[in-house]
Protein backbone atom coordinates (compact mmCIF):
# COMPACT_ATOMS: atom_id res chain seq x y z
CA UNK A 1 0.00 0.00 0.00
CA UNK A 2 0.87 3.66 -0.57
CA UNK A 3 2.49 5.44 2.41
CA UNK A 4 0.43 7.78 3.80
CA UNK A 5 1.93 11.61 4.15
CA UNK A 6 1.22 13.28 7.59
CA UNK A 7 -0.69 16.76 6.64
CA UNK A 8 1.51 19.86 7.98
CA UNK A 9 -0.11 21.82 10.73
CA UNK A 10 -0.82 25.14 10.84
CA UNK A 11 1.94 25.98 12.76
CA UNK A 12 4.61 23.82 10.59
CA UNK A 13 3.01 25.41 7.49
CA UNK A 14 4.43 28.77 8.86
CA UNK A 15 7.42 28.12 10.27
CA UNK A 16 8.56 26.73 6.67
CA UNK A 17 7.16 29.83 5.13
CA UNK A 18 9.12 32.31 7.66
CA UNK A 19 12.22 29.77 7.90
CA UNK A 20 12.11 30.01 4.13
CA UNK A 21 11.46 33.82 3.97
CA UNK A 22 15.01 33.92 6.08
CA UNK A 23 17.08 31.35 4.55
CA UNK A 24 16.05 32.56 0.90
CA UNK A 25 17.33 36.37 2.24
CA UNK A 26 13.75 37.56 1.28
CA UNK A 27 13.98 38.61 4.79
CA UNK A 28 17.27 40.12 5.74
CA UNK A 29 19.21 40.48 8.54
CA UNK A 30 18.31 43.44 10.86
CA UNK A 31 14.82 43.31 9.55
CA UNK A 32 12.39 43.41 12.44
CA UNK A 33 9.86 40.95 12.65
CA UNK A 34 6.44 42.43 13.48
CA UNK A 35 4.00 40.12 14.99
CA UNK A 36 1.08 41.90 13.42
CA UNK A 37 2.76 42.19 9.62
CA UNK A 38 3.55 38.56 9.74
CA UNK A 39 0.02 37.70 10.82
CA UNK A 40 -1.86 39.31 8.12
CA UNK A 41 0.83 37.75 5.59
CA UNK A 42 0.84 34.03 6.44
CA UNK A 43 -3.26 34.37 7.82
CA UNK A 44 -1.88 32.92 10.83
CA UNK A 45 -2.37 34.08 14.85
CA UNK A 46 0.25 35.82 17.26
CA UNK A 47 0.70 32.56 19.08
CA UNK A 48 1.36 30.76 16.13
CA UNK A 49 3.76 33.66 14.99
CA UNK A 50 5.57 33.86 18.46
CA UNK A 51 6.05 29.90 18.31
CA UNK A 52 7.26 30.07 15.13
CA UNK A 53 9.84 32.90 16.18
CA UNK A 54 10.79 31.10 19.20
CA UNK A 55 11.53 27.97 16.80
CA UNK A 56 13.65 29.93 14.90
CA UNK A 57 15.53 31.79 17.31
CA UNK A 58 16.84 28.00 18.65
CA UNK A 59 18.12 27.62 15.28
CA UNK A 60 19.75 31.14 15.49
CA UNK A 61 17.88 32.21 12.26
CA UNK A 62 16.73 35.07 14.53
CA UNK A 63 17.84 36.96 17.59
CA UNK A 64 15.67 38.91 20.51
CA UNK A 65 16.41 42.66 21.13
CA UNK A 66 15.51 43.97 24.60
CA UNK A 67 12.44 46.20 24.59
CA UNK A 68 12.54 46.09 20.97
CA UNK A 69 11.50 42.15 19.48
CA UNK A 70 13.17 39.98 17.24
CA UNK A 71 15.16 40.63 14.47
CA UNK A 72 16.69 38.47 11.56
CA UNK A 73 20.10 37.68 12.38
CA UNK A 74 23.05 38.50 11.57
CA UNK A 75 25.93 35.59 10.70
CA UNK A 76 29.84 36.64 12.03
CA UNK A 77 33.10 35.87 10.22
CA UNK A 78 33.82 33.23 12.57
CA UNK A 79 30.51 31.54 12.28
CA UNK A 80 30.34 31.26 8.67
CA UNK A 81 34.40 29.84 8.85
CA UNK A 82 33.43 27.05 11.11
CA UNK A 83 29.95 25.65 9.10
CA UNK A 84 32.57 25.46 6.03
CA UNK A 85 34.93 23.66 8.22
CA UNK A 86 31.91 21.43 9.39
CA UNK A 87 30.67 21.05 5.71
CA UNK A 88 33.91 20.18 4.27
CA UNK A 89 34.98 17.13 6.74
CA UNK A 90 31.17 16.18 6.97
CA UNK A 91 30.47 16.56 3.07
CA UNK A 92 33.68 15.08 1.74
CA UNK A 93 33.23 12.06 3.61
CA UNK A 94 30.09 11.41 2.81
CA UNK A 95 30.76 12.07 -1.38
CA UNK A 96 33.40 9.53 -0.69
CA UNK A 97 31.96 6.83 0.76
CA UNK A 98 29.09 7.08 -1.44
CA UNK A 99 30.88 6.71 -4.11
CA UNK A 100 31.79 2.95 -2.92
CA UNK A 101 27.61 2.48 -2.55
CA UNK A 102 25.95 4.19 -5.18
CA UNK A 103 23.62 2.13 -7.35
CA UNK A 104 22.66 2.83 -11.08
CA UNK A 105 19.23 3.89 -9.35
CA UNK A 106 20.79 6.10 -6.75
CA UNK A 107 22.84 8.01 -9.72
CA UNK A 108 19.64 8.38 -11.74
CA UNK A 109 17.69 10.43 -9.10
CA UNK A 110 21.09 12.37 -8.63
CA UNK A 111 20.96 13.74 -11.95
CA UNK A 112 17.30 13.89 -11.77
CA UNK A 113 18.02 16.76 -8.50
CA UNK A 114 20.94 18.20 -10.38
CA UNK A 115 18.56 18.62 -13.51
CA UNK A 116 15.58 20.32 -10.74
CA UNK A 117 18.15 22.26 -9.22
CA UNK A 118 20.03 24.11 -12.27
CA UNK A 119 16.45 24.56 -14.17
CA UNK A 120 15.24 26.46 -10.40
CA UNK A 121 18.18 28.46 -10.48
CA UNK A 122 17.75 29.83 -14.09
CA UNK A 123 14.49 30.94 -13.50
CA UNK A 124 15.68 32.32 -10.33
CA UNK A 125 13.89 30.27 -7.68
CA UNK A 126 16.05 30.36 -5.45
CA UNK A 127 14.07 28.88 -2.86
CA UNK A 128 12.94 25.91 -4.35
CA UNK A 129 16.65 25.10 -5.43
CA UNK A 130 17.57 25.32 -1.77
CA UNK A 131 14.68 22.99 -0.62
CA UNK A 132 16.06 20.11 -3.58
CA UNK A 133 19.75 20.72 -3.16
CA UNK A 134 19.16 19.37 0.63
CA UNK A 135 17.47 16.69 -0.67
CA UNK A 136 20.14 15.98 -3.51
CA UNK A 137 22.82 16.03 -0.21
CA UNK A 138 20.00 13.77 1.64
CA UNK A 139 20.79 11.38 -0.55
CA UNK A 140 24.26 10.95 -0.70
CA UNK A 141 24.54 11.38 3.21
CA UNK A 142 22.06 7.90 3.48
CA UNK A 143 23.51 6.36 1.29
CA UNK A 144 26.55 6.42 2.07
CA UNK A 145 25.38 5.48 5.44
CA UNK A 146 26.32 8.35 7.34
CA UNK A 147 23.53 8.85 9.37
CA UNK A 148 24.87 10.75 12.11
CA UNK A 149 26.88 12.87 10.11
CA UNK A 150 23.21 13.66 7.93
CA UNK A 151 21.71 14.55 12.10
CA UNK A 152 24.36 17.17 12.28
CA UNK A 153 24.60 18.55 8.84
CA UNK A 154 20.45 18.63 9.61
CA UNK A 155 21.30 20.54 13.00
CA UNK A 156 22.58 23.43 10.67
CA UNK A 157 20.54 23.37 7.60
CA UNK A 158 18.51 26.79 7.67
CA UNK A 159 21.85 28.40 8.41
CA UNK A 160 23.40 26.61 5.44
CA UNK A 161 20.58 27.33 3.38
CA UNK A 162 21.05 31.08 4.33
CA UNK A 163 24.43 31.01 3.25
CA UNK A 164 23.66 29.06 -0.31
CA UNK A 165 21.68 31.60 -1.06
CA UNK A 166 23.67 34.46 -0.56
CA UNK A 167 26.61 32.80 -2.43
CA UNK A 168 23.98 32.45 -5.03
CA UNK A 169 23.77 36.20 -5.76
CA UNK A 170 27.50 36.21 -6.89
CA UNK A 171 27.53 36.30 -10.53
CA UNK A 172 28.02 32.76 -12.04
CA UNK A 173 27.60 31.10 -9.06
CA UNK A 174 23.83 29.88 -10.43
CA UNK A 175 25.48 27.76 -13.11
CA UNK A 176 29.00 27.26 -11.20
CA UNK A 177 27.26 25.50 -8.11
CA UNK A 178 24.91 23.64 -10.34
CA UNK A 179 28.36 22.43 -12.32
CA UNK A 180 29.96 21.24 -9.33
CA UNK A 181 27.14 19.41 -8.44
CA UNK A 182 27.18 17.39 -11.81
CA UNK A 183 30.63 16.62 -11.87
CA UNK A 184 30.22 14.95 -8.32
CA UNK A 185 27.82 12.53 -9.54
CA UNK A 186 30.11 12.04 -12.51
CA UNK A 187 32.92 10.42 -10.08
CA UNK A 188 30.37 9.18 -8.23
CA UNK A 189 29.00 7.44 -11.59
CA UNK A 190 32.80 6.44 -12.09
CA UNK A 191 33.22 5.14 -8.18
CA UNK A 192 36.07 7.00 -8.01
CA UNK A 193 35.90 8.32 -4.33
CA UNK A 194 39.22 10.82 -4.49
CA UNK A 195 38.04 12.98 -7.38
CA UNK A 196 34.54 13.28 -5.69
CA UNK A 197 36.00 14.54 -2.76
CA UNK A 198 38.20 16.87 -4.61
CA UNK A 199 35.32 18.63 -6.31
CA UNK A 200 33.32 18.87 -3.21
CA UNK A 201 36.11 20.44 -1.40
CA UNK A 202 37.27 22.64 -4.28
CA UNK A 203 33.03 23.43 -4.38
CA UNK A 204 32.80 24.72 -0.52
CA UNK A 205 36.25 26.43 -0.49
CA UNK A 206 34.69 28.70 -3.51
CA UNK A 207 31.52 29.30 -1.43
CA UNK A 208 33.31 29.88 1.45
CA UNK A 209 35.43 32.41 -0.43
CA UNK A 210 32.07 33.74 -1.96
CA UNK A 211 30.56 34.04 1.24
CA UNK A 212 32.73 36.19 3.08
CA UNK A 213 33.39 38.85 -0.05
CA UNK A 214 29.73 39.72 0.57
CA UNK A 215 28.57 42.53 2.98
CA UNK A 216 25.03 41.07 3.33
CA UNK A 217 24.44 39.57 6.56
CA UNK A 218 27.82 38.64 7.24
CA UNK A 219 29.22 40.31 10.63
CA UNK A 220 32.64 41.74 9.84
Amino acid sequence: MQKVERPKTLKESALESLRGAITSNLLKPGDRLVERTLCESMGVSRTVVRECIRHLESERLVVGIPNSGFIVASISDAEVKEIYEIRTLLECSAVKACSQKATPDVIKQLYKLHDEIAHHLLNDDVKTSLNITKDYYELIFKTAEKHVSWDLVEQLNSRISRLRALTLSSTGRKTSGPKDLFDIIKALEKKDSEQAGEICARHLQEAYEIAMQTDQGIEK
